[in-house]
């Protein structure tokens, strides 16, 4: 009987497709301006990808918000400049800015929130950059996101 369980569990085990790429994150911001991770790393073979913000701290989000802005490196600083002016109605994103990748809505403490982007607007050679738009935060709340094996 032991050898036929065995089996049946060898057999259904054989048949388990290969582990799926993790194609989403969950980013941390809290009321210190800090994201819990510096990188991020987008499997190529996912065809959306999902950050999920959770700000872990206690000020609402007209004193500490937070978002995820994801731009190619040399954009960051002209989108960063143009969300400021956007204000905060506008997620300190400029409407329609192309060079915007993703981004999500900003959110103060105990707050939760995700985008879903299409990966496939990912070059593995070219250099992206994750930041907080809210003003002031940009220069300090930053990181990498890169397109990985």
């Amino acid at each position: 009987m032991l050898a036929k369980v065995t089996f049946a569990a060898l057999l259904s085990a054989m048949s388990l497709p290969a582990l799926a790429a993790q194609c989403d994150v969950t980013v941390e911001s809290n009321d210190a301006m800090q994201f819990n991770t510096k990188e991020i790393v987008v499997d190529k073979s996912c065809k959306e990808f999902t950050i999920n913000l959770k700000h872990v701290g206690k000020l609402p989000k007209a004193a500490m918000g937070h978002n995820v802005v994801i731009t190619k490196e040399a954009d960051k600083q002209g989108v960063a400049t143009d969300g400021m002016a956007a204000g905060l109605d506008k997620d300190y994103v400029k409407a329609g800015d192309s060079r915007v990748i993703a981004h999500t809505k900003v959110i103060g403490g105990g707050e939760s929130t995700s985008v879903k982007f299409d990966a496939s607007k990912l070059s593995a050679g070219e250099k992206y950059v994750f930041f907080c738009s809210f003003p002031g935060h940009w220069s300090i709340m930053t990181g990498t996101l890169k397109v990985g094996a």
